[in-house]
């Protein structure tokens, strides 16, 4: 992705510093975040996920698009497909989960009858077609607490719980995006079928190089999103918090 008048930031958060990307998109500001820090050396149990969100929200973000590898767990899915998650299943252990703790902070049990926004999912499928991309829409993404990658027992599992991928990273985020009132949205990249389905063993090279060979694509669509999206918020999700917002 080319970022035009692209500058690092520093935003200090309740939770953490945080060191964002700002800089213009298709003539829209936007903030380029990586989670997992320069050469992907934060593991997924230790993001700092609640700083992460926070400083977004404090920049005025609104609208969070998301990226993400996966396993397929389902023949419905391959490798090299994209998919946009409508729900998940939480299997993460270590993660706090919210912004709410209760004292003067409140407590906040936020709706997520529809953890991924609608509208913006359905922006982006506008841009895929557009693209002539082919991007499946809606998939139940079931989120573990890794690094390390899942048992076979696992799988098995997940897929008798209904779940049809398998990532690390979209819980807490889409949690705490809604606890914000941010619509939140993610394109699952699928690199590699889960453990038990193929006979191959996983490894991170693996992912991370089908993740190099999805990545062009996904930045277009990211892209033509963007020039897409309008400022409003034509969801529910900027009201989640109503009852107790901080902002």
């Amino acid at each position: 992705m080319t970022l035009t008048e692209k500058r690092a930031i520093t935003v200090e958060t309740p939770y953490g510093t945080v060191e964002p990307v700002v800089g213009k998109l298709t003539n829209r500001e936007i903030v380029f975040m990586s989670r997992h820090g320069g050469c992907h050396a934060t593991p997924p149990h230790l993001v700092n996920y609640r700083a992460n969100i926070w400083a977004l929200r404090k920049l005025g973000v609104r609208k969070i698009l998301a990226t993400a590898a996966v396993g397929s767990l389902s023949p419905n899915f391959h490798s090299g497909e994209l998919v946009l998650p409508d729900q998940f299943l939480d299997f993460t252990k270590s993660r706090t989960q919210t912004f709410y703790e209760g004292g003067e902070q409140g407590v906040l049990h936020v709706d997520m009858t529809e953890p991924y926004c609608s509208d913006v999912r359905r922006v982006i499928m506008d841009a895929s077609e557009q693209l002539g991309f082919v991007i499946k829409n809606g998939a139940c993404y079931v989120c573990t607490e890794g690094p390390r990658f899942e048992t076979p027992a696992e799988i098995r599992m997940f897929q008798h719980l209904g779940g049809d991928l398998v990532g690390m990273t979209s819980v807490p985020e889409v949690v705490l995006a809604r606890e914000l009132g941010m619509c939140y949205a993610s394109i699952g990249m699928v690199t590699n079928e889960a453990a038990g389905i193929t006979s191959q063993p996983l490894t991170h090279a693996e992912v991370m190089e089908s993740m190099k060979a999805l990545g062009v694509k996904v930045t277009k669509i990211i892209e033509e999103s963007i020039g897409l999206w309008t400022p409003d918020q034509n969801c529910r999700c900027a009201s989640a918090n109503r009852e107790v917002g901080k902002f």
